[in-house]
């Protein structure tokens, strides 16, 4: 059994940025004493996985120095599509004994790496209804080199790993340390926009219900507005940053046909975006039990016999789907600022393509009897702006941008003024595992 961590450095890393978020304990509360965030080195990280952990260690080291970050102990997430499958499934209930052979061939037969040598792990999620006939179970599993390049990367930074996670469930410890004041009872759907990728993750209480990753990411509109201007992706990526605005209306003009698996019933409330007031001085300790389960916090190996696996009907993630949306050209524009218009015209197509995996999701999930009661958008790609408005207004939903900081007491030592106001979205990884040593 791993010790039980007190002070983590939680670690993000991403292709185009890697994040550090240390968090200590204070009482029984965290505190966010230091947020860091460095460029990835080039070509060291894509969306299968890291690819020079020499250099993803150096980064890690540098940006824990800058920040002032000094904790040791650090919680990571291993991402990308060759060095790491999660996956929430409903299986039949049955004995302990059953259900570890059973998860053994679900394991085997889901594992899309080549390699044999598999670590894996499975946990039953907290039930709401214990007479159902079915129960959930949270799976991951990651090819041993995963593990090992992730281990020499720690190594090279000089820090200690404590715990290998993966990001669905950092997310979730998230949500149930900032926002489930909120959210009580809600079925929540954290869509994280990445620079390669898009993870879209469904959860309720704190619990991941299912978890999505979609081929579509920053990368994406800054590609596009590269073309349409015909400059270099950096200069692009400025334009992005600086010029990308969607317009007010966008949204409604890519709404879809009504959806036959939503309530004809349900009313939505207009876009409101959370109060950033601070938590009531009565509020109790975020410690809490029955939260989020970490697959690698125990180092099993998975040893496992054939049986065929049950096949759920999910979207494919191989490439994005065409969107259903209207063009570009009839979308509108906003007329006194014929610059940020360009820019929206470039990136029209690309966003109509993350939305409709958005909304493919969403209606998937709705297919199996879920709802579906808030979007929250994070991660780089969320800075787009009017992008929350945009998605309320496609997908009839309300829509919030996710700040991983609310409710936590921040308090840095080294960080310019307005850092955390300007990159607070894209730390909802690197605090979930920071999170971690609060959370059984």
């Amino acid at each position: 059994m791993a010790k039980k961590l007190s002070n983590v450095l939680g670690v993000d890393i991403g292709c185009r940025t890697i994040k550090v978020a240390e968090v200590r304990t204070q009482g029984r509360e965290p505190m966010v004493s230091a947020l860091g965030l460095v460029e990835t080195p080039v070509g060291s990280v894509d969306h299968t996985g890291i690819q020079n952990p020499d250099a993803v260690g150096a980064a890690i080291k540098q940006c824990a120095h800058d920040c002032g970050a000094t904790i040791g102990d650090a919680v990571v997430s291993i991402n990308g599509q060759a060095a790491v499958l999660v996956k929430c499934l409903e299986v039949p209930r049955m004995s302990k004994d059953e259900l570890e052979q059973h998860m053994g061939w679900e394991i085997q037969n889901q594992s899309p790496f080549a390699e044999s040598n598999i670590l894996s792990d499975y946990k039953q999620l907290a039930e709401e209804d214990p007479s159902s006939a079915n129960i959930d179970v949270v799976m991951a599993a990651a090819p041993q080199s995963a593990i090992d390049i992730v281990v020499q990367c720690f190594k090279k930074a000089g820090k200690k790993l404590g715990a290998i996670d993966v990001p669905p469930l950092s997310y979730a410890r998230s949500l149930a340390s900032s926002y489930m004041d909120a959210i009580e009872n809600e079925t929540v759907c954290l869509v994280d926009v990445g620079h390669k990728t898009t993870s879209i993750n469904i959860y309720k209480n704190g619990k991941l219900l299912w978890p999505r990753q979609v081929p579509i990411g920053g990368e994406n509109f800054t590609q596009a507005i590269s073309d349409a201007f015909g400059i270099s992706m950096d200069d692009a990526e400025r334009k992005k940053m600086e010029q990308a605005s969607i317009p007010a209306g966008a949204g409604s003009q890519a709404a879809a046909p009504m959806n036959p698996f939503a309530d004809p019933n349900a009313t939505y409330a207009p876009y409101a975006p959370f109060s950033d007031a601070p938590p009531a001085a009565t509020a109790e300790p975020t410690q809490m039990s029955g939260t989020p389960y970490n697959p690698f916090h125990e180092e099993t190996n998975a040893s496992a016999s054939a049986a065929p696996p049950t096949a759920d009907a999910e979207p494919t993630d191989a490439q994005p789907q065409p969107a259903e949306a209207p063009p570009a050209s009839s979308a509108p524009v906003p007329q006194d600022n014929p610059e940020q218009a360009a820019v929206y015209n470039a990136i029209a197509v690309t966003l109509s393509e993350f939305l409709d995996e958005l909304r493919r999701s969403i209606d998937f999930y709705r297919s199996r009897g879920g709802v579906v009661d808030r979007i929250f958008l994070a991660g780089g790609g969320a800075k787009i702006k009017g992008i929350s408005e945009y998605v309320h207004d496609a997908l009839n939903l309300p829509c919030d941008l996710y700040d991983p900081t609310r409710r936590l007491n921040v308090n840095l030592r080294k960080v310019a003024p307005d850092f955390v106001e300007a990159n607070k979205e894209q730390f909802s990884v690197a605090l979930g595992n920071g999170l971690y040593g609060f959370f059984d």
